[in-house]
């Protein structure tokens, strides 16, 4: 008789390891699938919250290319945009994930453009983060 429990306790343990194992694949496995997704979705929009160091705002078009070519000279490495919001230019310059980031370039550049702010934007994503 103490055989027979035995035996029936130690089939009952062998099942419910094996529904154990299947449940942590399945999750495994699902687990996977969601990396893929977030991947594919990051690849697909390469854009995410984050700030923009504004330099110039004003209806002159000229003026904004040209100071985002005079930018470019002396800050070569970082990204500079000119946005059009009708009737207005808006020059804005690097892509920081976050305000401190952004703080610490805004006090280097503020010797060149004093009435420079910070401002939240869609940033680029860097390939290599």
């Amino acid at each position: 008789m103490i055989k027979i429990v035995k035996c029936t306790c130690l089939i009952i343990c062998c099942f419910l390891f094996q529904l154990q194992t299947k449940a942590q694949t399945s999750e495994d496995s699902l687990t996977h699938v969601l990396i893929k997704k977030h991947i594919a979705y990051n690849i697909a929009k390469p854009y995410s919250q984050g700030f923009r160091i504004q330099l110039y705002f004003g209806s002159q078009r000229d003026k904004a290319y040209e100071l985002r070519t005079e930018f470019m000279k002396l800050y070569p490495q970082t990204a500079a945009y000119v946005l059009y919001q009708q009737p207005n230019f808006k020059l804005r310059v690097g892509d920081f994930r976050t305000r401190l980031d952004a703080l610490k370039n805004l006090n280097e550049l503020q010797a060149y453009y004093p009435s420079a702010f910070i401002v939240k934007d869609d940033i680029k994503l860097k390939v290599d983060e």
